[in-house]
């Protein structure tokens, strides 16, 4: 049974000209209220007490009211509970709503919205993204997430909360929280930041939206790797901006080839550490490449650095922006991946001369980020929880990705083709056989697993079949049967 919040009164508006008496005026707001599914069927409703209250009369029309509405089966009265609307409703009143009279029909004008809205694709729950299990890209491994010093971190800050916590944040975010990531950014990315250059935000995809409106203006042509991040692409298009695809290859973004499209762009967004969805490094000679056209065509560079803290075969690659001398690069960094997705904490490191343009746009999107998941995160770094916890993860993950590679390797032999670095959380394979892989993962999610397609990371027409396999959160003794299970999958079409 759905419960409603408790004990809340629905809009009764009490006329007392009206030549009704105040009882069936009561009556018929909460008879109205339960036809109409504002008041949901096991729902408190307030004592006649505190009603009357609330309306400013004498307790005896609600008493009456109430009477009434018991009698005739809307309300139902638990001992030592309180009044309730009947749990039995629902049968009762399902053909009543539609016979009830209903104002007539407006004609009114046509439902307009923004033209760069329109542009974006409609939502919708595609299978193997929202999945929860085998390969799903999206999941780190939450079994080994140290849930109890997380919990104690949460309890410090809700047990004796400061006045002064309770009030709006800075728009920046809270300061021992930017503290902290500079630390980490300057010591482990390589990142040449201070905390008042840090903005906190709710995850990646919230800074690439706040560095969209701050950087480009509708029809600005912006440089977007191909294949590329689906949301990426979501976000640009919503601004109005005109994507220019750059093909990517063994070495990272094409600069070369992103120059001769268009020379003139106005940004580029790149994912140098660890591109999404192929997994490659971007070289150093492309990395200088890069910087230089972003100085020569006074372009932003806009770097996200969503998981580079895991490599298996190296040391983590430093950022670009640290080898930028301009400050034309927008730094973008989350603790979804390294921690947990739900978590919702992200944050950019921007050029000095461009603070003011973030925090008065930030400002006006949302105010400031809310305190508590900030407060328990900064403890989190600074008391050597995060560095630990990566540590951990880096030795789990690389387990996980070998098991992986080698089960690939035994069941599918040269069918998949793993390509890209020994980094991240998850492996991108090249079907090279024939099939369509969006039709293969549609099948995969009927069967619990979450294998996503390559080519919707494509624009282009010519776009590579493939998977892009998420190992974060299957043990490595479970991968060998998952990708027993896959391969099933992908051979049932065949064998049909």
């Amino acid at each position: 049974m759905r419960k409603g919040p408790g004990g809340f009164s629905p809009l009764i508006v009490i006329d007392r000209d009206c030549a009704h008496p105040l009882h069936r005026q009561i009556y018929d707001g909460f008879r109205a209220a339960i036809v109409g599914r504002s008041l949901s069927p096991g729902q408190q409703v307030p004592s006649t007490r505190v009603l009357a209250s609330e309306l400013g009369i004498s307790r005896i029309p609600v008493l009456n009211a109430y009477a009434q509405l018991l009698a005739e089966g809307y309300f139902e009265s638990r001992v030592g509970a309180g009044t309730f609307v009947s749990s039995s409703l629902p049968d009762q009143i399902a053909g009543t709503e539609s016979r009830a009279s209903s104002p007539a029909r407006v004609r009114v004008g046509p439902r307009r919205i923004a033209p760069t809205a329109s542009a974006v694709p409609r939502y919708e729950r595609i299978p193997w993204v929202h999945g929860q299990g085998a390969f799903s890209a999206s999941q780190p491994a939450l079994d080994a997430f140290p849930v109890k010093i997380w919990a104690n971190l949460i309890a410090r800050h809700c047990r004796n909360p400061v006045i002064g916590t309770l009030r709006y944040g800075h728009p920046l975010g809270l300061k021992q929280l930017r503290e902290a990531i500079a630390a980490y950014l300057r010591t482990s990315r390589g990142v040449r930041c201070e905390p008042d250059q840090i903005l906190i935000v709710s995850g990646s995809q919230q800074a690439l939206d706040l560095a969209t409106r701050v950087l480009l203006e509708p029809g600005a042509p912006v440089w977007l790797e191909e294949p590329g991040y689906w949301l990426a692409r979501h976000v640009l298009i919503g601004a109005g901006c005109r994507i220019v695809p750059v093909e990517v290859d063994d070495e990272g973004l094409n600069v070369a080839s992103g120059i001769k499209k268009c020379r003139k762009a106005r940004a580029v967004f790149v994912a140098p550490s660890h591109q999404y969805p192929l997994g490659v490094t971007m070289s150093a000679s492309r990395r200088f490449q890069l910087l230089h056209w972003a100085r020569q065509a006074g372009a932003w560079i806009i770097e996200d650095d969503y998981d580079s803290e895991y490599r298996y075969n190296s040391k983590p690659v430093a950022s670009l922006q640290g080898l930028d001398p301009s400050s034309r690069v927008v730094y973008i960094g989350t603790f979804s991946k390294v921690l947990f997705p739900s978590l919702r904490v992200g944050y950019l490191a921007v050029p000095n001369d461009l603070v003011d343009r973030f925090l008065a746009v930030r400002h006006a999107m949302d105010v400031s980020p809310a305190h508590l998941y900030q407060a328990a995160l900064a403890d989190f770094i600074s008391e050597g929880h995060f560095s630990r916890h990566v540590r951990r993860m880096r030795t789990l993950y690389r387990e996980r990705r070998a098991a992986l590679v080698e089960s690939i390797k035994q069941e599918f032999g040269s069918a998949l083709q793993p390509i890209g670095g020994e980094a991240g959380m998850h492996l991108t394979v090249m079907l090279l056989g024939s099939g369509s892989d969006q039709e293969i993962a549609q099948r995969a999610a009927r069967e619990n697993l979450w294998v996503w397609p390559l080519s919707p990371a494509y624009l282009s027409k010519r776009a590579r079949q493939g998977f892009i396999l998420g190992f974060g959160s299957t043990p490595a003794a479970e991968m060998a049967r998952n990708v027993k299970h896959l391969s099933r999958v992908v051979n049932m079409k065949k064998s049909a």
